[in-house]
């Protein structure tokens, strides 16, 4: 798995990650986060690496139809996208309005805390 995929299954596993068992959520954070290999993952838990590598991949396979079906994530970079684009356009032609600052920066506050 490269790189690329790597980090968009941690990103999913970030939106969806509690809609796994927690078995798949352990292998995942293990595999993912702490970088341990199938085997090393199998030994510490005294399974077989084919469990690991099924519950692995079950856990991928919910991550991506869970996206497919609620967007979370496609939503959020989008989302990104656009604010980052607003904030750009208010310092290009904006940038001495001090209150229009404050509102879009306590929207963008209050959307992280949602």
């Amino acid at each position: 798995m490269n790189f690329e995929e790597k980090n968009r299954i941690n990103g999913l596993f970030g939106f969806y990650g509690e809609l796994l068992t927690p078995k798949q959520q352990d292998y995942l954070r293990s595999y993912f986060e702490d970088d341990y290999s199938i085997v090393e993952i199998a030994e510490a838990e005294t399974v077989s690496r084919q469990a690991v590598s099924d519950n692995i991949r079950r856990g991928i396979d919910q991550l991506v139809k869970y996206e497919s079906i609620l967007h979370l994530q496609a939503n959020f970079e989008a989302r990104s996208t656009i604010e980052v684009a607003v904030q750009e356009y208010i310092a290009m032609y904006y940038n001495k309005d001090v209150q229009l600052k404050e509102l879009v920066s306590q929207l963008l506050a209050h959307e992280i805390e949602d």
